[in-house]
């Protein structure tokens, strides 16, 4: 009997959650899945405003983006290595050989003449090139664009492809590697472009987007902040190098160098040069050259081909804590001088070790490449007033700056034009060095870029020329009006030697 009632209710039990279990089922199968799209994030609460405190609105980088990204352009440098590319190099030839057979010994030096296109013989194989890639910031609606020079440095075809896919040749109008800047220009009209904004305005703190072509990604915008000013991360190896960057938080790659920097209104801040990196890409900081400095340079570039860079002549260092310990100073920001060159344009104002630089016409600098930022914005014979703490008192000095050779010279147009096409810069040769090599005295080939020397020769940077033909090169200038005169008269022979290469070495090319 207990048997019979226990099984009846389990019986019952079993029934009773069938019957739910089937119902549930069914239930589930017409249930309807509600997916809820929320269009008014949360993340809309966060605002800036655009200089109206009346009227903030929501942090949207679209406008922004808009108007740069047109003007922000893709560049491709090429370099073709050439072997035996019509050049002569003429070694140790006594001058008796060269009295009786001449310069080319008979003929027996002649060039043998390279094809310069693997198309010209189907039977040449292709020379082997390096290809880089990086970005450009169209200034100027002519066509002009601002790169970094290190993006176009030795490259033999520069090709510059726009937003709307569209391709141009570049032209090098001139570059700047103290700066790592180079201003190019392509064959089209009517091209939107990015305005300079005054650097010196800029804030740690604030919005800024960087925009270029990292890791072939074309057009990629990223947003960060100023996260600080006046940074020096000695990456430049140019001898004269002025590291003053702007440095950012905003992710920046290979590739984006030369790209542009920019304010939420769409005004370029500076141009995107380096980043800070153990691995090559990008890990938290990146670094642009402050658009004051980029206005200089093309300004210059424009009007004169080459920079006209003012320089003070000392030997600076940055205050901080535990220097200002050391030199009993009351001050723990500013520049100190360390060490003036003779007959600088420091020297001559006035300027004497010890001094601490204050600021430069009103701007403060706290650093020693704030100072060389600030400082190179001039050309040689401009005045600028330092403001200079001198064993505690404060006093003015008018410096009227002057150029690396110690004088206020400018570099006429028409000199760089034969540089130019030479494809080099040079300078003189000091007097200490020269009496080491025994020369009477030369000029240095300091920098080789895209040009006839490059193209024609083997010569090398730091080969110091001390003549050309039979003439005696005493100076940059001198070399520059011989070149001159020789233009459309043939070819020339530069004569000279290397400092740590023995023998002289002869370089031919035609003019």
């Amino acid at each position: 009997m207990n048997k019979t009632i226990v099984l009846s209710g389990l019986v019952a039990l079993l029934v009773s959650l069938s019957s739910s279990g089937i119902m549930n089922y069914f239930a589930d199968k017409n249930k309807v899945v509600k997916i809820e799209h929320i269009s008014n994030t949360p993340s809309q609460a966060a605002v800036y405003s655009n200089g109206e405190k009346t009227n903030p609105v929501p942090l949207d980088f679209n406008q922004t983006a808009e108007k740069v990204l047109d003007a922000v352009v893709h560049i491709k440098s090429t370099q073709v290595y050439r072997k035996g590319d019509q050049a002569i190099e003429y070694r140790n030839i006594p001058a008796p050989f060269r009295d009786f057979f001449g310069d080319d010994l008979g003929g027996f030096f002649r060039p043998r003449l390279q094809p310069q296109s693997p198309k010209s013989n189907s039977n040449t194989s292709p020379m082997p090139t390096k290809i880089g890639t990086g970005s450009g910031v169209i200034i100027n609606s002519e066509g002009y664009l601002v790169t970094n020079n290190h993006v176009i440095a030795d490259a033999d075809d520069i090709e510059v492809t726009l937003h709307d896919n569209r391709n141009y040749k570049a032209t090098v109008i001139g570059t700047d590697p103290s700066t790592d800047l180079a201003l190019l220009q392509i064959k089209a009209n009517n091209l939107p472009t990015v305005p300079l904004v005054n650097s010196d305005d800029v804030h740690i703190g604030q919005w800024v987007l960087a925009v270029g072509n990292p890791m072939g990604l074309n057009s990629t915008v990223t947003a960060g902040i100023v996260s600080a000013k006046g940074r020096s991360i000695n990456i430049l190896k140019d001898k004269y190098a002025i590291e003053n960057f702007i440095q950012t938080d905003a992710a920046i790659n290979p590739g984006n160098s030369g790209g542009a920097l920019v304010n939420l209104n769409g005004g370029l801040v500076g141009i995107n040069t380096a980043i800070a990196s153990p691995t090559g890409s990008f890990s938290g900081y990146g670094f642009a050259v402050p658009a004051n400095i980029v206005e200089k340079v093309v300004k210059d570039l424009l009007e004169y081909g080459t920079v006209q860079r003012g320089v003070l002549g000392v030997m600076i260092r940055t205050i901080d804590g535990n220097f200002a310990k050391e030199k009993n100073l009351d001050l723990t920001q500013g520049v100190y001088v360390d060490s003036l060159l003779e007959h600088s344009a420091a020297a001559t104002a006035g300027l004497k070790v010890g001094d601490i630089i204050l600021s430069v016409d009103e701007l403060k600098v706290n650093t020693s490449p704030e100072l060389q930022g600030a400082i190179s914005r001039y050309r040689p014979g401009e005045e600028v007033l330092l403001k200079v703490n001198r064993a505690g008192k404060a006093i003015d000095l008018k410096v009227i700056l002057k150029n690396r050779e110690g004088n206020t010279n400018l570099t006429s147009k028409d000199t760089r034009k034969v540089v130019k096409i030479l494809g080099a810069d040079f300078e003189e040769v000091p007097k200490e060095l020269a009496k080491k090599l025994n020369i009477e005295s030369g000029v240095k080939v300091s920098k080789l870029y895209p040009g006839k020397l490059r193209k024609h020769t083997q010569l090398r940077e730091g080969f110091i020329i001390t003549k050309l033909d039979d003439q005696a090169v005493t100076s940059v200038a001198a070399l520059i009006e011989l070149l001159a005169q020789k233009q459309g008269k043939g070819g020339v022979m530069l004569a000279g030697i290397y400092e740590d290469i023995p023998g002289e070495y002869y370089y031919a090319f035609g003019l």
